[in-house]
């Protein structure tokens, strides 16, 4: 995997023709009092590094051209505490942006990988926007949707996954950058009634309410239970699954941007 940041133009527009580029997205905002601001970007970018990682000791077909991460997302729910928010619009924008800005520079396939899940809707909505203006192959993930596909272990607690600053992504953190978690991480006290954004009254429902991020102290779910050791484990797996996402996507589109070319 090679990095857009350390390569000339030349080499840009050279990868355009066969590479598959990847852009991490993240966010600027309160993880409560032990995870540093940035832990949505850090872990997407981690997420994203191993996966090449594994890709380079079996390499799939195409080249893979890794963009920068974008480090502020849409963290308005966030705001009382402290955060670095882009509104729905601008978002939106900003992706459209990058993703027209690729296109120039000749790249008709393109993977968004996500590490904040206020940005997922926005995301989505980015990439088909895109796919219905240009002659173009995108694809779309939150970094803990994308998984090995193995048994379960017993221990993977997907009630609080991916939740925020909670056991998941306090684990992750322990595990890809343990010196920005201040430790020893505090108990979080019970929560009454639980936020309906993480318990809605009827399957299927979304439901918001006024204030309960404040009233939650910011975080979905109790971190002092957190290891590296189950950190290891879960971003393994994500790097695995995602890995096993990029090489499906590139088997799924080449043959298509081959033909393309042909004609």
């Amino acid at each position: 995997m090679r990095d857009l940041t350390e390569l000339t133009w030349h080499e840009v527009r050279e990868g355009g023709t066969r590479a598959i580029a990847l852009l991490p997205i993240g966010s600027q905002e309160q993880h409560a009092a032990h995870l540093p601001m940035g832990t949505d970007t850090l872990l997407a970018e981690a997420v994203l590094d191993r996966a090449g990682a594994l890709l380079a000791e079996d390499p799939t077909g195409s080249e893979l051209v890794r963009l920068p991460a974008l480090p502020f997302g849409h963290s308005p729910h966030h705001l009382f505490a402290a955060a670095v928010s882009l509104s729905a619009a601008t978002l939106g924008a900003v992706l459209d942006d990058v993703l027209d800005s690729l296109l120039a520079c000749g790249y008709r396939r393109i993977m968004v990988v996500n590490g904040h899940g206020g940005n997922d809707e926005i995301m989505r909505l980015a990439v088909k926007r895109f796919a219905l203006r240009a002659e173009v192959t995108v694809a779309a993930c939150s970094y803990w949707t994308v998984t090995a596909g193995e048994e379960p272990t017993g221990d993977d607690r997907p009630e609080v996954t991916p939740g925020h600053a909670g056991w998941f992504e306090t684990s992750l953190m322990l595990a890809a950058r343990p010196g920005l978690v201040r430790t020893p991480v505090a108990p979080r006290p019970p929560v009454e009634p639980p936020p309906l954004f993480d318990n809605p009254p009827y399957p299927g429902l979304t439901v918001e309410r006024h204030g309960e991020w404040a009233r939650v102290g910011g975080s979905t779910d109790d971190a002092s239970g957190a290891d590296p050791a189950s950190g290891r484990r879960l971003l393994d797996d994500r790097a695995r699954g995602l890995a096993r996402a990029i090489r499906a996507f590139d088997a799924a589109t080449i043959r298509t941007e081959e033909k393309n070319e042909d004609h």
